[in-house]
């Protein structure tokens, strides 16, 4: 004995051992509860639901009953499994929102769109719905196989009979191991009329299906985009479709409206998406929003979200589309039960697959009739025959022993069969009158006819095919209900509107020489003392002005380097305070410097960036090869390629399309030599190129280059401390790359050097702030100076002796308003 178990002992991996297992309960847990069946479309939880209750009489005519006996009834006789498992999927079946057409009625709390869980199950009643007893019907008919239950004390269905197509019409949903299902609710009347078409056509395409089904009916209703989705999914069974909330816009008093929503999309929590819309008005995210209200009652689904005055409805409403479950993608992924097996299946693989499934439903049901047909046939044939000769049946009963002798005398003595003989001592004595004979006939003859056309129906398959075209389509004409999902061809594309999430507003905008930013409301601006910017006493502002949060701000650097913010992201101080370092946010040079800055309204401008260096490069770059990128917000993008590690750009301008062809490039150098030509001369190219030759420098470098017109006057100041004022005509317009020609008088001893130069303005008068190394300034009046030719080195303006050299060299309005 000891050997024979020993012998049973097997030696296996615990990957072999783990993988073989794995394997059996994957098995089960995909044929045997996620996945349903493509027949009845439902899982065997449900399924065993709804047999149970039925079992129990627990129909849709009868009175409701505690959930929990249901629940009890199914766990103790079909699903041993926990009650909250069967109660879960016995609500499921009852929720309005989540089935288009629900399986079972239930009194009490049974959760609601808002995520609320159910009551207790001892607290709620259910019973069949009505449509349920169309998936029960003629089940008693031997129509679908039947199996022991898990502990062989009953028989369950392997499938309802299911007369009509539920797994289209309420969908499901599911995951299991390696396998998840995701198939969408659809009309029932849709469904029908396809199937009625599919019987009629067998070769009928998807696109001859799809006349009929245009795609899922949510119980939710909403609206569908994206037919193509739908035709993916219904071929392959796998599809992407967008799904949004029906929504209408309100007018209200003082020029303000709502927005209402009646429909949500399938299987979206309203609470959360309530609250969710709720926290995009409270931290600002879009403007314009007032109230978000929750107004849903027993009327129907109602959510309002209130919007201020003149606010941007279509804009709002696609930023919530976007950002929040009002639209969602929603993915077919339509796996069910085919012959054991989990497959993904398509709109007429699922359509086929039930029409055969009712053929062999129909074809049982009518096999199990015509048997009982031909049985009654045969008793009430014996009942009649034994009618006709009823005093001699009579004498024979009675010279009878008991029941078994006279029904042994009846079979020996008139040829009748066993059956009959049984019929005809059970037969009372009311029914031995003339009457009953004439009934008896009528049933005979009415058998006949039954029998007939049984043989008919299972002996034509058109015959059969009609007979469940008549039954389906009564059923579609006692629970057809409109359509509740909208279908639309395209999925639209929501574009959000930056003034729908920024709220406009006029800010002051400075960046530093050092590279300090910061924008400033105007109440802020406005309280300050306008020299009270921040900024340490060595930087210096690069640009200052009043510009919307709408607005595009650039920024650029001396190592060619450009930097793109929207002025909403530039971050927000007082005007007192210095402000955000632009290397905080993205990797500069130490000794890396802003040069200039510039503003615009939209980045769709049509004009070019002229790029000039102080070793004497130069280029126009379009404005759309400056478009900032995804990564604008840590890192710079190149504007100008410099040549050498000594190289640093110093002059940036932005010039319109429609003023190339009349502005000139004016370079001046260190060394006091000056060069015109025209800015068209300067060729167009990328961002990354390194430009052409300005200039011819032999061994000096280039202090400024201005775009002018030619009828301006320029300031200079030298590093002597002397300052010139000269006429840009002084220098007549030549060709690129030239040496030029002298501005400044060369002297041998100790010459005159070009430190600073500024463009002269007479329409709007300015004066020139000098500061000197020694922190001295000086403010000139330019205009108070005479007007030199090319010749002259000006006249002295700082005693560099005594005050210092010049380092810096500005132009300052006269009138500066706050």
């Amino acid at each position: 004995m000891v050997e024979s178990q020993g012998s049973n002992i097997q030696e296996l991996s615990l990957e072999a051992v783990m993988g073989e297992r794995f394997g059996r309960y994957s098995k089960y847990i995909i044929q045997e509860r996620a996945l349903p069946d493509i027949r009845d479309g439902l899982k065997p939880v449900q399924r065993r639901i709804l047999y149970a209750m039925n079992q129990d009489g627990n129909t849709y005519e009868k009175a409701f009953r505690k959930s929990a006996k249901s629940v009890g009834n199914v766990m103790g006789n079909f699903h041993p499994h926990g009650d909250s498992s069967i109660y879960e999927a016995m609500v499921r079946l009852s929720q309005s929102w989540k089935l288009r057409d629900p399986l079972i009625e239930m009194h009490g709390n049974n959760g609601s769109m808002d995520g609320d869980p159910p009551a207790a199950m001892r607290y709620t009643e259910a019973r069949l719905s009505q449509i349920s007893s169309e998936m029960l019907r003629d089940i008693e008919k031997n129509t679908v196989d039947f199996v022991p239950n898990f502990d062989d004390t009953d028989m369950e269905p392997t499938v309802l009979p299911a007369r009509f197509p539920n797994l289209l019409v309420n969908g499901a949903t599911g995951i299991s191991a390696g396998y998840a299902t995701e198939i969408p609710p659809h009309n029932l009347h849709e469904t029908v009329q396809a199937l009625l078409y599919l019987m009629k056509n067998p070769k009928a395409t998807l696109a001859d299906l799809m006349e009929f089904v245009k795609g899922p009916d949510f119980p939710t209703g909403g609206i569908l985009q994206g037919v193509d989705g739908i035709i993916k999914a219904y071929t392959t069974g796998r599809g992407r479709v967008m799904l949004r909330a029906k929504t209408a816009v309100e007018s209200l008093k003082g020029n303000k409206e709502q927005i209402v929503v009646t429909e949500i999309p399938y299987e979206v929590n309203k609470a959360i998406l309530v609250k969710k819309i709720d926290e995009i008005r409270l931290l600002k995210k879009i403007e314009g929003i007032a109230e978000v209200r929750d107004e849903s009652d027993r009327e129907g689904l109602r959510v309002v979200i209130e919007l201020k005055r003149n606010a941007n409805q279509e804009g709002i409403l696609n930023y919530l589309f976007k950002n929040t479950d009002l639209q969602i993608s929603y993915n077919f992924n339509m796996v069910a039960i085919n012959n054991m097996r989990p497959e993904n299946v398509g709109l007429k693989q699922i359509l086929t697959a039930y029409l055969e499934h009712q053929r062999t439903v129909t074809t049982r049901r009518t096999q199990f009739e015509l048997k009982k047909a031909r049985e009654r046939e045969h008793i009430v044939a014996g009942l009649i025959k034994a009618l006709s000769i009823l005093d001699d049946v009579i004498k024979t009963i009675r010279a009878s022993k008991n029941k078994k002798d006279a029904k042994d005398n009846l079979v020996d003595e008139y040829s009748f069969t066993e059956a009959q003989a049984e019929a005809i001592v059970s037969l009372q004595l009311y029914r031995l009158t003339n009457t009953d004979v004439t009934a008896l006939q009528a049933e005979a003859k009415e058998l006949a006819a039954k029998i007939k056309q049984f043989e008919l129906i299972l002996s034509d398959s058109k015959e059969l095919d009609r007979v469940i075209k008549k039954e389906i389509t009564a059923i579609d004409k006692k629970y057809t209900s409109e359509r509740k999902t909208v279908i639309q061809d395209k999925v639209e594309q929501l574009k959000i509107e930056t003034e729908v999430l920024i709220a406009p507003e006029d800010v002051v905008v400075m960046v530093s020489k050092d590279g300090y930013l910061k924008r400033s409301s105007l109440r802020s601006f406005n309280a300050s003392d306008v020299t009270e910017n921040g900024l340490k006493p060595e930087d210096s502002v690069i640009y200052q002005e009043t510009i919307n949060t709408l607005d595009h701000f650039f920024i650029f650097t001396d190592s060619g380097n450009v930097i793109y913010r929207p002025v909403h992201e530039i971050p927000d101080y007082k005007w007192k305070d210095t402000g955000l370092h632009l290397s905080q946010s993205i990797g500069l040079k130490s000794e890396e410097k802003v040069i200039a800055a510039y503003a615009f309204k939209d980045l769709e401008q049509a004009g070019n960036f002229v790029f000039a260096t102080k070793e004497g490069n130069i280029k126009q770059t379009a404005f759309v090869d400056l478009k900032p990128g995804r990564t604008y917000k840590s890192r710079a993008s190149q504007g100008m390629k410099l040549k050498s590690e000594t190289d640093r750009l110093i002059m940036v301008n932005f010039v319109e399309t429609s003023q190339i062809n009349k502005k000139y490039v004016f370079a001046i150098t260190h060394g006091g030599y000056g060069l015109r030509y025209l800015l068209s001369e300067v060729p167009v190219s990328g961002a990354k190129a390194a430009g052409v030759k300005a200039m011819d420098l032999r061994d000096d470098f280039i202090t400024a280059v201005l775009l002018v017109t030619g009828s301006e006057q320029i300031g200079i100041l030298t590093q002597r401390g002397a300052f010139k004022r000269m006429l840009v005509a002084e220098v007549s317009p030549t060709t690129r790359a030239r040496r030029g020609v002298q501005i400044l008088r060369e002297l041998k001893r100790n010459p005159h050097r070009v430190e600073f130069v500024s463009l002269l303005l007479d329409e709007d008068p300015q004066n020139l702030l000098i500061t000197t190394d020694q922190q001295e300034t000086i403010m000139l009046n330019p205009f108070e100076h005479p007007t030199g030719d090319r010749y002259s080195n000006g006249s002295f303006v700082i005693d560099t002796a005594t005050q210092g050299n010049p380092t810096r060299f500005v132009a300052i309005k006269e009138n500066k308003e706050k």
